[in-house]
């Protein structure tokens, strides 16, 4: 990537046909000379993977490894019971915040309005589970003890004059091949980005003695 030549990225996708085309795409970079160089230097700092992001994403990052995440045009999963199948969800909004290093950003973008107001929700800690499941499952969750969110101590939404200052967001809007597409169609595109905040220390009347 142009923008972060020294930093090494990693795509990740489930969907064999995308992945196959990304990673032909990288290696169309790769072999691009520059006049005054007799070897395939750039672009050497990224790579694709076909992954499962929502199941295997902290068995590939150990904890705090990464900098910057970028979920760009995700499947919205119009339908209700499909809401679990999304990229963002409560749960993984935890996950997401494992693997990121404190002052990591999440950048996010879609052209679906209603999938935006969900990830905004997931993120500020508004959304529940019981949103995402069945009948059934919802009526055992309500039976449980009800749980602290904290993820509103995990992610601090990044103000938007600092995201307009940002490279990384303007190229998630204009650089993605599904964000041309959009503005090639006269569509709608809603992004935004959140920090991840540093863990809190922990209350001493909550250590457990020995």
């Amino acid at each position: 990537m142009a923008l972060t030549p020294h930093t090494l990225l990693a795509g990740l996708e489930i969907r064999n046909q995308v992945h196959d085309f990304t990673h032909s795409r990288i290696l169309a970079l790769r072999a691009q000379r520059s006049p005054s160089s007799t070897t395939n230097a750039k672009y050497q700092n990224i790579s694709s993977l076909r992954a499962n992001t929502m199941k295997f994403l902290p068995n590939l990052f150990p904890r705090a490894s990464l900098t910057r995440l970028f979920l760009c045009f995700p499947d919205p999963h119009f339908k209700a019971r499909k809401h679990k199948a999304r990229i963002v969800s409560p749960t993984l909004v935890a996950e997401y915040a494992y693997v990121m290093r404190p002052g990591g950003c999440v950048y996010i973008i879609t052209d679906v309005r209603d999938l935006y107001d969900w990830i905004r929700a997931c993120f500020d800690g508004t959304a529940t589970e019981q949103d995402v499941n069945d009948d059934a499952t919802q009526q055992q969750q309500q039976q449980r003890p009800r749980e602290v969110d904290v993820r509103s101590e995990l992610w601090e939404e990044v103000p938007e004059e600092e995201r307009e200052r940002d490279v990384c967001m303007r190229a998630v809007r204009e650089e993605t091949e599904e964000g041309r597409k959009v503005q090639r169609n006269g569509g709608d595109k809603f992004a935004a980005c959140w920090r991840r905040r540093r863990d809190p220390d922990w209350p001493l009347d909550i250590l457990v003695e020995d």
